[in-house]
């Protein structure tokens, strides 16, 4: 192909919307975080540029253990290349390796009402988990938050329910600042995947999966191993009745477990009901864990296999930040010239 045409070609071909998305390095995700979040962060790669980050910076507004911050920001960046983030075709980089970030916050910061940040319901939500350490750092999450997202032009990001606030500040800050000083950031949507169940706990079915639940059987991680998935899920809470039917309302427990198996086989509810029509409960579990246990045994073999090698994850991380502190750095620069800040000669 010639030149010319190449670059017909390219010219020809749409520019991919950005999506930026991140997760608190604050444990093992759990099978809730996979199917909601991390399993379709694998699959956006082919119809978007995707930004992937490990979110230190938010995961400190509750005290953390240094050491174990530090061990869990790389298993997590670990993991989520064992889960099918490709470091080359995406950006993978640990937020705080991209100080621009930070530089952004405190200008939007300067741009957002604290009547605003009052209204937010996970600052009261988390003040009231944890009274003795209600922080600066939790009331301007949002704001570092919008910086995450603004400071890459993203075009979506994914958001649960628990989000969608937060979206909506974001938005806001950027709308004033574009008006105050002119076009600058790209006003973000929200990404909604097209499939994948809210997975709900394995002991209390009318929550959600959490891995902060003290009950450990509650929660299944993407890292444990098949005898424990098993085990695990023979345990969950059912009711009963005996019949392999979808009823949120009423059987909480058999449709969350039947929602999971639908997740990854892709039956429809009505295929699972005829597919364990006159069979026990002890034989749909088994099917359900066995199912889970083939979808995440592979991911743990590889996550093993990549944590080994602490230079390749490093590496990883590394050349990600850069790529990410390019576009970063940018963004910055424009906003110190659009709100007055002198910059030195370079």
């Amino acid at each position: 192909m010639s030149e010319t045409n190449q670059n017909q070609t390219q010219q020809a071909q749409p520019k991919r919307k950005r999506i930026l998305s991140g997760i608190q390095p604050t444990g093992t995700p759990t099978l809730g975080n996979y199917v909601g979040a991390v399993r379709n962060w694998a699959l956006l790669q082919k119809d978007y540029d995707c930004l992937y980050m490990v979110a230190d910076l938010h995961s400190l507004t509750v005290r953390e253990e240094p050491a174990a911050l530090r061990r869990r920001t790389r298993e997590l960046s670990a993991l989520l290349l064992a889960a099918g983030i490709d470091p080359v075709n995406s950006v993978l980089f640990v937020q705080s390796h991209v100080p621009s970030h930070t530089q952004l916050a405190w200008v939007l910061a300067c741009n957002t009402q604290y009547g605003q940040l009052t209204r937010m319901t996970q600052f009261k939500d988390k003040s009231a988990k944890h009274p003795d350490n209600v922080n600066g750092g939790l009331f301007t999450y949002p704001v570092l938050m919008a910086a995450d997202i603004l400071i890459y032009n993203a075009d979506l990001v994914p958001v649960g329910e628990d989000q969608t606030q937060h979206l909506e500040i974001t938005r806001d800050i950027a709308q004033r600042f574009n008006n105050l000083y002119g076009p600058t950031f790209t006003l973000p949507d929200g990404y909604v995947p097209k499939a994948g169940a809210r997975i709900m706990s394995l002991a209390e079915p009318t929550k959600k999966m959490s891995k902060s639940d003290p009950n450990v059987n509650s929660f299944v991680l993407m890292t444990d191993d098949r005898d424990t998935i098993v085990r695990k899920f023979k345990r969950a809470v059912t009711d009963s009745e005996g019949s392999v039917r979808y009823d949120a309302a009423n059987k909480p427990g058999v449709s969350n477990l039947m929602a999971i198996y639908s997740t990854f086989t892709g039956k429809s509810m009505e295929e699972i009901e005829a597919e364990f029509a006159g069979k026990g409960y002890g034989d749909f579990k088994l099917a359900v864990a066995e199912t889970v246990a083939d979808a995440l045994t592979p991911i743990r073999t590889e996550y093993s296999r990549i944590l080994a090698d602490k230079a390749y994850v490093d590496g990883v991380l590394k050349d990600g930040a850069a790529r990410a502190a390019r576009l970063a750095d940018r963004m910055v620069a424009k906003v110190y010239r659009k709100i007055g800040l002198l910059q030195p000669e370079r």
